[in-house]
This record gives structure tokens, sequence and C-alpha cells, in this order.
């Protein structure tokens, strides 16, 4: 055992793994190793259940209150519930309980319903079932009882149940291919290698027999990125040890391709997953409105405390003078005598709290939540969001951040599958200045399997034939592509005129499009069989080059190469890559002509690579192979020592040509952008792309314009340069502008309308946000963070790219945490998103090809990126305008009810005597004056919907919370204050003179109180009416017929006896209230009154400083009104000519 141990150590620190903070050992199939071979230590891994669920059975309900009570209003209702269960109070405590009851239950189903559709997906994923090898045999279990050590069968388009380090497929060559569509974003394939000791393991007894350890690093979510080395025990005493890296790693999310069934052992499983780790932590979001409700929640409290401490402190004052305090028709028991002062006081004060308690609107939460989750509905059933080619519609997975959408201000995408359709198309090449573009259409008609149609000049010279057959091989040959097997064919897989049956797979989609590209113009790749390239020519004679090198594609070198020997003994070295990195490498060919071809194609937002070659001699083909040796055996350095031997082989080409593919981008997904960046939000893209795939795309978008200067902030540049040398550059290129540049985030679209102000984009790396991230190297405690947020605030865009999934929810925290506390909205399609979705303000999911992770786990999901547009500018927007008029009229309607509550003590001796009746304190908010707003809350629409759509900078009217601002809300209050005054002074100079009806009776303290009810619940509904802009059957049957009902309950309440009451001090009141002239009188005038300020304020702002909503209002009603006329006179003059 002891030496078990030391050899161990050795081989970890040998192997250069000194900087492990931990590892894990993992026993292949649960075997135990040989004897004496090392110590036999089982570790306990968890499960391989997936959890993206928020609640359990059984902490449902103590979690779910806790939740519920840390808001300001629900626990202050709990407070006035139990005081008035504990003291005698002028009110029932039904009034407060039942109303907090219905809430807290609403709320918790709602959340409880949400939360159950995410576990019916765990436990979908959870129950999939898997094929594992025990004993030798193919065995059948559920996924979330896979263990770490078993082994696992996969087949082709079946995805890996956890992370496996593949042992070994069908295929001879011990490889297979997988898509990470759901992980990085990219559907293309890409190969992976079995463990070379274990690759010839091609039964399950064969696997089953198997006596290895796997040591690796522990999970950590990096997705590139894996440390670790198998020993494989023989009969030998020593066992075989392998390095294990990336490739022989296979990740949860990922799937099976072109490969009939792989074997791998489980290493990382649930939660450990790498994909797992690259979840984001759910956590309660809360918008805008919600902060903004509970901050005026606190204001209104405030208040309330103050109105009870003023009462208070003024009844004591009143009863200080003698017979005040015990007035002879009510005499005090000895007890309360003898009761303590500040008891009493502290007893009074909080009768007083509860009086008034009114003043928050617990029934205001319940409206909300009702308006959240109605409203949804209006999302779910646009039929313009849906998508006929998938049969997909919007999905709501949250309705508590509805308004949200009309407050985003900054957009952080994904690329692939959101933006673009990840469907490359080949659309032209240039050969020595001449273009060629397959099915050209001529005259309307389309020519199929075209050779090449040159549209620059005349036909290429013999020796400039024989340079685009050259081109057309060098396509053919300088890729990884590889030709999927089909058992059916033998021999060649693509005949003469068959194209269509030939199926390419590569790791990267350029490569796919360029082999089917330069197939339709005449070449065609057939396969690579034992090292031998084969194409077919244009005369159908097949042509085989032996393939010696294979110079691989790197992100700094920006190219890749290939040598090749034909069948004559020529070798030659094919060389393509970006036109920056192939330029300075060539010294002959058509340079210029070239050069303008591709730089065209680049403005169009094609991505373009050029084409190069060189003839070798044996001798120095010889020289490149030794040289190529020596930096691959190098044990130090590989990489660089790689690097420099390609810059000294890619060298003295000769330029052939260029190519220009076109990423497909989803429909409108440009003029979605544009109207975005139109209403004043600003668009990053966040992809795991390379930088010229996400650049051609972001200029094909419209992201980036032709006048936009590119700022880079890369790994290739930290290399030449220190981060802190280039952001300080950065900085001084963008801010020498800044007299120009607004920082304002909702200008950047104008800015860059106009010609003469500079417009920049942004580009970033994984690996450079990375140093930003980390703390100065000088140990001070400030970082380069604000420095590289002021850099992005003035661009226009920003490009980030090779982002690892929880890179991009660092980005989004970036910006979320940054100062202006912006709204943020992420939006992707690939599990891989699923971070950022989980970390912005607001999470969409794109219902896409690359499974449902992320439309699961975000807030809405859509199914095209086309109907953001829709769903920000217009139900965004509506949402946003229905809930801040919702919020600022319940807290204005209950000033309005409340405060002549306060006004009416000093009136009555502070005896907490309340002013109106009890019915009328229960039902004013949820029946007299509930329904209108809420109505009026799901159906207003101030402007149409197809002005929202055709003018995007109405956005920006409601945008940074606008409408609930502390001016806003201010005068709200100061309308209800003014409203209330009004109502409350208004009937006491009515009945100041001690009105007398016609049989001589006097007008009670009970009538008044109805009268000023009575005003109040008119006035706060004729406001209502007065803002409504949408006008239906519906909101005139409601608002009307509220006011109706008040008037026909009022009527019962006073004018029937109703057994189940013990006393009835309302009868008659109302009748008797209104056979009185003045009383009518009254309410006619003091609703007159009240709403003449609010009206008188709506006229001259909209005269004197309209918002650009008004004047799109004020235009509509003349264009209505113009229509209406013209109408009326075609018509008149008709009739006349009749």
């Amino acid at each position: 055992m002891d030496c078990s141990l030391v050899r161990t150590l050795v081989h970890r620190y040998c192997a250069g793994e000194e900087n492990w903070v931990d590892s894990r050992t993992i026993y292949v199939g649960h075997r135990e190793p040989p004897p004496g071979a090392e110590a036999y230590i089982p570790q306990r891994y968890p499960d391989n259940r997936i959890v993206s669920s928020k609640y359990t059975f059984w902490n449902f309900i103590p979690k779910n209150l806790f939740e519920q009570f840390r808001r300001v209003a629900n626990f202050y209702f709990l407070i006035i519930f139990l005081v008035q269960l504990i003291i005698d109070t002028p009110t029932s405590p039904v009034t407060s309980g039942l109303p907090l009851f219905f809430v807290i239950t609403v709320t918790a189903i709602k959340q409880g319903y949400e939360d159950w559709l995410r576990h019916k997906a765990d436990n979908a994923m959870n129950q999939c079932p898997v094929h594992f090898i025990q004993h030798g045999k193919l065995v059948r279990k559920q996924s979330r009882k896979l263990r770490v050590g078993d082994i696992v069968m996969v087949k082709e388009d079946e995805t890996f149940p956890c992370d496996l380090i593949f042992l070994s497929s069908n295929r001879g060559d011990g490889t297979c291919h997988v898509t990470t569509a759901s992980l990085d974003g990219e559907s293309s394939h890409k190969t992976h290698y079995a463990v070379q000791d274990t690759k010839g393991f091609h039964t399950e007894e064969d696997i089953g027999g198997l006596h290895a350890t796997i040591e690796c690093e522990q999970p950590q979510p990096d997705l590139y990125k894996f440390v670790g080395r198998i020993n494989v025990y023989s009969d030998l005493n020593d066992p075989v040890v392998r390095p294990l890296g990336s490739e022989n790693l296979l990740l949860r999310g990922a799937t099976l391709k072109n490969t009939e069934k792989i074997f791998g052992v489980a290493i990382y499983t649930g939660m450990e997953t790498k994909m797992a780790l690259n979840y984001q932590a759910k956590s309660q979001k809360r918008s805008a409105v919600e902060k903004s409700m509970n901050a005026f929640l606190v204001v209104y409290l405030c208040i309330l405390i103050s109105k009870a401490l003023i009462n208070t402190v003024l009844k004591y004052v009143w009863q200080s003078e003698p017979f005040r305090d015990e007035p002879w028709y009510n005499q005090k028991t000895e007890s309360e005598r003898q009761r303590n002062l500040f008891l009493k006081a502290f007893t009074d004060f909080l009768a007083f709290m509860v009086l008034f308690n009114y003043i928050i609107p617990v029934s205001m939460y319940v409206t909300v939540e009702m308006q959240k989750f109605l409203g949804s509905y209006f999302i779910t059933w646009d039929e313009d969001m849906f998508d006929e080619e998938t049969g997909e519609g919007p999905l709501v997975n949250t309705s508590d951040l509805n308004e949200e959408l009309g407050q985003v201000e900054y957009i952080f995408t994904d690329k692939t599958g959101t933006l673009t359709e990840n469907n490359m198309e080949f659309k032209e090449c240039c050969i020595e200045g001449h273009v060629y573009v397959p099915h050209v259409i001529c005259n309307g008609q389309v020519l199929p399997e075209s050779s090449g149609i040159d549209m620059i000049d005349s036909s290429p010279s013999v020796n400039g034939r024989e340079r685009e057959e050259l081109f057309f091989r060098a396509l053919c040959l300088c890729h990884t592509v590889q030709v999927k097997d089909d058992d059916n064919v033998d021999g060649p897989r693509k005949s003469p005129d068959g194209g269509k049956s030939c199926v390419y797979i590569s790791s990267s989609p350029d490569e796919v499009a360029l082999v089917e590209g330069v197939q339709r113009l005449g070449f065609t790749y057939l396969r690579l069989k034992d090292n031998y390239m084969e194409i077919l020519n244009r005369e159908n004679h097949i042509e085989r080059f032996e393939l010696l090198e294979i110079l691989s594609f790197d992100s700094v070198r920006r190219r890749m190469s290939v040598i090749v020997k034909s069948a004559t003994g020529e070798i030659y070295l094919f060389c393509k890559g970006a036109d920056s990195s192939i330029f300075p490498r060539v010294i002959e060919g058509k340079i210029d002509q070239i050069r303008a071809r591709v730089e065209r194609n680049a403005v169009e937002g094609l991505r373009t690579l050029c084409v190069a070659y060189k003839r070798l001699i044996q001798e120095e083909y010889e020289g490149i192979c030794k040289l190529l040796q020596a930096a691959k055996v190098a044990l130090q350095d590989r990489e660089k020592k790689l690097a420099e031997a390609y810059e000294q082989i890619e060298k003295d080409l000769t330029l052939l040509g260029a190519t220009a593919v076109e990423d497909r981008l989803q429909e409108k997904a440009a003029d979605t952008i544009e109207a975005l960046q139109k209403a004043g939000i600003k668009v990053w893209v966040l992809t795991g792309d390379k930088m010229e795939t996400a650049a051609a795309t972001c200029y094909a978008c419209k992201l980036f314009r032709r006048n936009t200067q590119l700022l880079e902030l890369t790994t290739k540049r930290i290399e030449e340069q220190s981060l802190h040398d280039i952001l300080f550059e950065l900085s001084k290129t963008v801010l020498r502008h800044s007299g120009s540049l607004t920082r304002d985030n909702f200008s950047g679209y104008s800015n860059r309308l106009s010609a003469d102000m500079q417009d920049y984009g942004l580009i970033i790396d994984g690996a450079a946000l990375s140093l930003i991230m980390k703390p100065r190297e000088d140990g001070s405690s400030g970082n380069y963070r604000e420095l590289f947020l002021e850099i992005c605030r003035s661009c226009s865009a920003v490009l980030c790219c090779r982002m690892a999934p929880l890179q991009k929810a660092q980005i989004v925290k970036l910006i979320k945490f940054s100062k202006e506390h912006p709204i943020t909205l992420a939006i992707g399609d690939g599990a891989n998103d699923v971070s950022m979705i989980l970390e912005a303000h607001v999470g969409i999911g794109v219902i896409g090809k690359e499974g449902r992770q992320a439309a699961r786990n975000s807030d809405y999901a859509i199914p095209k990126f086309k109907h953001l547009k829709k769903m920000l500018l217009v139900h965004g927007h509506f949402y946003y305008i229905r809930i801040s008029e919702l919020v600022q009229y319940f807290f204005y309607k209950n000033v309005c009810f409340i405060f002549p509550q306060f006004l009416y003590q000093f009136f009555c001796g502070f005896s907490q005597q309340t002013l109106y009746d009890t019915a009328y304190l229960t039902l004013y908010n949820i029946s007299f004056t509930s329904l209108p707003i809420l109505l009026y809350s799901l159906m207003e629409q101030h402007v149409g919907i197809d002005v929202l759509k055709r003018d995007p900078t109405l956005y920006r009217d409601v945008a940074k919370n606008a409408l609930l601002r502390w001016r806003v809300f201010i005068y709200w209050t100061l309308l209800g204050l003014f409203d209330a005054l009004v109502f409350f002074f208004g009937a006491y100079f009515v009945f100041e003179n001690t009105t007398v009806t016609s049989n001589g009776q006097i007008f009670g303290n009970w009538t008044f109180g109805t009268l000023v009810f009575t005003v109040m619940v008119f006035t706060v509904t004729l406001k209502l009416a007065l803002d409504t802009h949408y006008w239906t059957w519906i909101n005139h049957f409601v608002i009307w017929g509220s006011l109706l009902f008040y008037v026909i309950f009022s009527l019962l309440w006073g004018g029937v006896i109703w057994p189940f009451l013990n006393y009835q001090r309302m009868y008659y009141v109302f009748i008797q209230m209104l056979s009185s002239g003045p009383a009518w009188l009254a309410i006619v005038l003091l609703v007159t009154i009240s709403l003449l300020p609010d009206v008188l304020k709506k006229v001259l702002c909209r005269q004197l400083w309209p918002t650009a909503t008004e004047r799109v209002q004020t235009k509509s009603q003349c264009l209505s009104v113009e229509q209406s006329t013209i109408f009326m006179l075609s018509q008149t003059s008709s009739s006349l000519s009749f």
C-alpha cells in the first residue's frame, strides 16, 4: 500500500500535475484494481438526477411562505391581522385576514403549478432509458440510476446521459462524431477519439472484462478543458498509463452522430456534469415595477404611521380638558381608569393603525397577480408569433415579468441558431479575377449543374483554366470533411449526375458548404480511404491524392493547410484561410482583383476565405517532415513550436482565388435588430464561435455597419501588447469623440445614423474577458472592469466571441450591476445559453433545433428571433403602460378613500369612529372599484398595435421606468389628497347648515359618510374613464356597470331589513340622501371639481410639452376625424348628384 501511494505521488508530480487542487479516482466497471497495484478507496458520488425545479413536496409550503412574506405588503398585513386578533379595534380581523389569505393562496398555487411543470420536465429527462454493461451483458435502466464508474453504451442519434470517457466505438479507427448544439450552440460535427488501449473492445464481453482506473480532476464548468489519465491493467505487473484530454471526453447533452454505437465510462454524473455546472442557480426575479411598488409602499407605510401618531397625540391633547376624557354618557370602569397611560396610548396607536390601514392596498397585489396571469395569455394567443413551419407558438413560463418586457435596455443574444439558421450556403468563388456562381439565373432560367459562369470578363485562358482546376482541387482537398457512411453503397458514394446523395459532415459548417459548392461547379469530393483522398473531376474521372500532412486550423493563425501527393508524384501544399492571414504570405497571383472582390463580399456580410498553393519538391517535403516531427514530439512548448513550424512552411504561396459563403440569417433578423436599436436598446452578441464567423454574421444582421470602426480586445492582441495598454488605448479612441457621442443608452441609434459621427463596434473573446474580470497584478483593489464598461458604453454594438456558458452569464451580470443598473434581456436556443438566460432580468428561449433546455429554463419562449420585436415593442410596451397605471391608480384611490377618514377624526374627538359603513370599507377595493382597473390593465391600448410596430422610438417614452418615477408618484398622491379634501369639505359645507329632509329629520353622520363615499366612487371611476383610450363594449359594460352596481347595492343594503344582521345602521340612509336636492347638487358639483385639475393638466401638457406618444395620439385622432369628414362629404356629394 505504501508503494502504491509513493507511485501515485510520483506519477502525479512527474506528469506536471502539482497544481491539481484535488482529483478523483474512478474504477471502470466498479472493478477493484489488482492486489498491490494501488489502494482501493471507494468514493461516494451524486447520482445522475438533473434538478431544475425550485421546490420539493416537503419544503414547498415553508419556502413559499417565506418568499411571499418577504414582500413588504404581505408582511405588513400579517402584522395588522395579528393586531386585530389581539386588541379591540374599530374593524373586524376578517377585513385584513381574508384578502391576505386570498393573495397568499393564489400566488402559491400559481408558483406551485409553474414548478410542477419543471418537475415534470426533470422526471422525463431522469427516467430516460440508458444501456450499460453489467457482468459482460447489456442491461437497461433509468438515467437517474447511473453511477460514476458505470460503462454505458450509446447508439447513434442518442444523447449522452452523463459525462463519459470514450473507450471504444464500432469504427475501426476508434473515432466518433458528436454534435454539441445544446452545449456551445454549434450544430456541426466534432470528432472524438477513444483511448488507444481500449478502442479495439467492440463487444459487451470485451468491454466488460476491461480492468482500468481513471484519475481526473474534480468537476469544473469549462467545456473545453479536461485533464486526466487512465491506468489500463493487463497480465503485466505495471499498468499502461495513457493521458486523457478533452478529445476523449463526451459531454452530457451532446448527441452521437454518424457512429453506430460507442462505449464509455461515466466520470461525472447528475449535477456534477459540465452541462449542469454551467447552469446558473435559479433565483427569484423581481421586476422594476415590483421594486417601485415596494418603495411606494414604504412611503405609504410612513404616511400611515404618521397619521396614527398624529391622531394618538391629538386624542390625548383633546382629552386633557375636563369631561372630555370621560363624558357623562360613557362612564369608564374601574379597571379602565387604572390602566397604564403608555399602554393605553400604545393600544390607541394600534387602533388608529388598523383604522387607516386601508391606505396600504392589499387588493392591489391580488389585482396585479390576476393582471399578470391573465395578461400573459395575450402572448400565447398572438397569431403573429406562431410559426407555421415548426408548428410552435410562444410560451410563458412565468408571468411575473410581463411589464419588464417594456423596460429592456440591453439585449444579449446568442448567434448560432438564434440570429442565424446555422445553414451555410456557397454563394460564389473568384478565381484569377473571374467570378463563378453555381446555379446562376440567366434570363429568368436557372442553369443547374453549371460549371461556372464568368460574370466579370471573358473566359480564362489555357493557363487560367489550369489555375481554375487547381483551385477546385484545393477546395476538394483542403478540409477535414468526412463523408457519411452508407452501407448500401460500394465504392464511390457520388455518381456523376446524382450529387444530392452525398452527405458531408464536418466540425465546421463552412467546410461542408465549400465542398458542396465546388461539387456544383464540377468537382466532387468522394472520400478519404487508407489515407488517400478521392475526388471526381469534370470528366467523371476519379483522382487520388495521398494525404501527407494536415496543418490544422487554429484561431491565431486563422488558416489551415494540407500537403498532398498526386498520382503523378507531384507534391502540393494547399492553404486556405482568412484574407488577413493569406495575403501577407502570397508572392504571386492576381492579388488586387481578388482583394477587391473579397472586400466587396465582406461588406455584404458574406464569410470569405482565400485559397493559395505551393508546389513542393521532394527535398523540401522531407525538410518539412523533419520540422513537423520535431515539433510534434516536443514535451515542452509543443504548441509554440508547432506554430513556428507552420509559419515557416506556409510562406511564398501563389494566390488562386477566394470563396464567399453565406451563413443564412433567420428571417427578418436584421429588421428586428434595426427596430430594437431604434427603440434605444443596445444589442450585444455573445457566442462560442470564432471571431471571423461571428463578425461576418454581425455585418449581415446590420449590427455592424459599413462605417463601423471595429475595436479588438482579443487574445492575439494581448499577446502583442499588455492588457493595460490596450484598454487605455481603446478608451482614448472612443472617448476622443465623447463630445459628439452621448452616454445615454437611448440615443445610440440616432448617433449611428448621423454621418459625421464615428461609429464604434467592440470585439472581445473569452480569454480577454477572463483577464479583465481578474484583479490587477499589483494587488490593488480596483480592476479593469470600469474601464471596460466605459469603452462598451461608447460603442454602438459589442461582439463577444469564444465565450464559455458561464462567461456569457458573467458579461450579463457585469452590465446588470453596473452603476446605471439597466434592465437586461438574454435570448438563446441552446443549453449553453441557460446561464445567461437565468442571470438576465428577462430570459427568452428560442424553440429551435438545439433542444428545449433554453426554452424550459427561460421566462418566455418564442419560435424565432423575429418575434422578439413584437414581444418587446408591442406586448412589453402595453404591459408596462397598463400595470404602471394600475399601481398609481390603486395608491391614488386609496388616498381618496382613507384621507377623509383621517380628517373625520378631527370632528369626532379622535374616537376612532369610522366614516364609512363596514360594508363599504370591505367592498370598496373588492367590488366597487376593482373590476374597471382590472379590465383597463388587460385591454388598454393608448396607441394602436400597427403604430407601435411602425414607430419603435415610442418604446423610449416608457423606458427607464418613466411612468413610475417619484415625480409621477407624487403627482398621483397629491391628486388623491386634493380629491379627498374636495370630497370631505365639499360634503361638510353642504351639511354645515344642518340639512333637514322634507319630513323634518336631520341628516346624521352615516348620511355624511355615504355622501363622501358616493362622490368618491363616482370620481375615481370616471377618472379611469378619462384615462381610457381604447374603448370596447367590455369597458363600457364594466365602468358604467360598476357604478350601477354601487347604486343598486346601496339601495338594497339600506332599503331591506336583513335578518342576519344584529343591527342595521345604514337602513334607509342612502334613499334618504338621494331624496335631498342639495345632495344631488353636491354629487355633480364635487365630482366635476375633483376631475377638473387632472383634465386641465392633461390638456396643458399635451399642448405645451407633448411626448412622442401624445403626438402620435393627436395625429391619429386628426386622421380619423379627417377620414370621417371625407366620407361624409363623399356621401353628401353622391346623394346630390343622384
